[in-house]
């Protein structure tokens, strides 16, 4: 086991060893960063509540224990899980984190949920003496395995450079936004943006496309231009060859409008394109595609203009096996 220190100095909490992490929650986010973490040696106990979907990880080195209260002696406790009453349950409830009588320095949690429920862990938290970061991570599962994952971090500062090392670990790096719950607020309008760029994306994909031009072609001269970024790389094969196997689906991605959007009317921030983009997700859910990935905006958008898509089987990169080669060469 390898002990992670930062600047020269040991931040590690434990007299000169590592800390001892916990993992609650291995859906497809959880899995794919407890592996990293466990890549790099550390000390991971996990749980989840479908245990046959835990137990995979003690042959990679962890240990699977039975019951969320089982990580409550543990340093550090991460938490990924999809909604804000899933936070609340897995840490407060019956059963939960906090129902045993010990208590961890450090809860991190990564999950997307509401600054309110964020702001009621923290206080209940903060009684029993544990800290609370919020981390909500920017990526997905495929993104985290390639070590681009990225997350914004708030809560005490001398917490989150305790942690820091790990948070690191998880991906590409984490940026310390402020205290509180601003790191809610920082994924919010990250996931707006996110599908705000997906539906102009798939506009003038469309547009291309009525005009003759293969969707192949010209997402490539976009990802060669100015204007292509690692995102439009990554959404492109399933925009050329409408592989919508969800990566983050439209019915999670209307979660987060409608999170981001009560966010701008409590702050009286008027946010017309995200409104008009929240109304098109909802109608991609009405139209079936409930579970499916939210790349699928393009065929909304192609009903629209009066077109059937098919996909148009293309050898096309998403931009993302060079980038994890790069990061795995480096330890991450």
């Amino acid at each position: 086991m390898q002990t992670i220190v930062q600047d020269g100095a040991d931040r590690s909490g434990t007299g000169g060893g590592q800390l001892r992490l916990g993992w609650l929650g291995l859906g497809r986010m959880g899995s794919a960063l407890v592996r990293r973490l466990l890549a790099a040696d550390c000390d991971v106990a996990v749980y989840n509540r479908t245990r046959s979907k835990a137990e995979p990880f003690a042959a990679l080195g962890a240990k699977v224990v039975g019951s969320a209260a089982d990580l409550a002696a543990r340093d550090v406790v991460f938490v990924t899980v999809g909604t804000s009453q899933d936070l609340v349950d897995v840490v407060l409830g019956t059963g939960g984190l906090m129902s045993a009588e010990a208590s961890p320095s450090v809860v991190v949690d990564c999950s997307t949920v509401s600054a309110e429920t964020s702001q009621e862990v923290r206080g209940h938290l903060a009684e029993r003496g544990t800290a609370l970061l919020a981390a909500p991570v920017m990526g997905n599962p495929r993104v985290a395995d390639a070590g681009r994952l990225t997350l914004a971090v708030s809560g005490p500062a001398d917490t989150f450079l305790m942690a820091q090392p790990y948070l690191d670990l998880l991906g590409a790096g984490a940026t310390y936004v402020g205290g509180g719950e601003l790191a809610r607020i920082v994924k919010l309008c990250h996931n707006l943006f996110l599908g705000v760029v997906t539906q102009s994306m798939a506009e003038v994909t469309i547009l291309a496309q009525r005009s003759g031009v293969s969707r192949e072609a010209f997402l490539d001269c976009l990802n060669n231009s100015v204007m292509g970024s690692a995102f439009t790389r990554y959404k492109t094969p399933a925009f050329v060859n409408l592989d919508f196997h969800p990566t983050f689906t439209a019915e999670l991605l209307r979660k987060d409008f409608d999170l981001g959007l009560a966010a701008a009317r409590e702050r009286e921030v008027p946010l017309p394109v995200a409104s008009l983009v929240h109304q098109l997700v909802q109608s991609l859910i009405g139209h079936g595609y409930v579970d499916q990935d939210f790349a699928a905006l393009i065929e909304l958008e192609a009903r629209s203009a009066g077109l059937t898509l098919e996909s148009e089987g293309a050898d096309v990169s998403d931009g993302l096996g060079q980038a994890g080669k790069n990061n795995a060469s480096a330890g991450l």
